[in-house]
């Protein structure tokens, strides 16, 4: 096994891709995760269109961090390799980036819509919409349309560390999610919440919402982020690790 980056960190990327198919968040090979090695300069993420089921360790490519470039693999990286580099070389903060084609957020993308704040659940994570970018141009699309990509998602925080802290993902216009976090795993978990609140508001939106009060939203992301968060206890057990293949 390679040691371009370490066992660590490569078993948690594996593990958080095999999780996209297990939450319902990927038809086919609809999907990634990545996670970044700072220190390293290096990112690891999944492969180009490698279907789940046969993922291995030892197919996730190792990318530069600085220039894109395969440092280690021997297959080709995911497409969406340079919006990951875009996110993290804008963000300092991020460890992870995850990107799906889950159905009701992709819905909220393809409609340019923002997913609205209509309840806790939403509050607990995003403090505020998960908001939308604007369309990419044809010279966005023609040449480097991936990194782009990342690009209109930097632009629509304004590249904004905190912003990003606080509002873990975006909609990329008539495309999908991306979402971002402390780690790969921690990415993909807000993927899952992501759609989990998408769904939510249609079906809100559907019945015909009732704006909550801003003070209820806010107590709620504050107990569970920021210096005087008390939600969870760090030393519980985590997530079961899939067997592996």
């Amino acid at each position: 096994m390679s040691q371009t980056v370490s066992e660590e960190l490569r078993r948690e990327v594996f593990e958080a891709n095999l999780r996209i198919p297990r939450a319902g968040l990927a038809t086919l090979t609809w999907g990634n995760v990545s996670g970044v090695d700072r220190e390293a300069g290096v990112f690891v993420i999944k492969p180009s269109g490698v279907a789940y089921e046969v993922l291995s360790e030892d197919d996730l490519v190792v990318v530069s961090l600085s220039d894109g470039s395969v440092v280690d693999g021997r297959l080709r990286p995911s497409t969406d390799t340079e919006t990951h580099r875009s996110l993290y070389l804008a963000f300092p903060s991020i460890g992870g980036v995850t990107h799906t084609h889950s159905t009701h957020a992709v819905a909220f993308a393809q409609a340019r819509r923002p997913i609205p704040v209509l309840g806790t659940t939403h509050a607990d994570t995003f403090n505020g919409p998960v908001p939308v970018t604007a369309p990419l141009t044809p010279e966005q699309c023609a040449r480097d349309y991936e990194f782009h990509t990342g690009q209109v998602i930097v632009d629509l925080l304004d590249g904004d560390d905190t912003r990003a802290r606080e509002v873990p993902g975006a909609l990329v216009a008539h495309h999908g999610p991306f979402t971002w976090g402390a780690s790969a795993t921690a990415s993909l978990e807000h993927a899952v919440i992501c759609e989990a609140v998408a769904e939510m508001a249609l079906h809100t939106i559907a019945l015909g919402p009732v704006e909550p009060p801003q003070h209820l939203l806010d107590r709620h992301f504050t107990r569970k982020h920021g210096p005087d968060a008390y939600y969870g206890n760090p030393s519980a057990p985590s997530v079961p690790r899939p067997s592996r293949p």
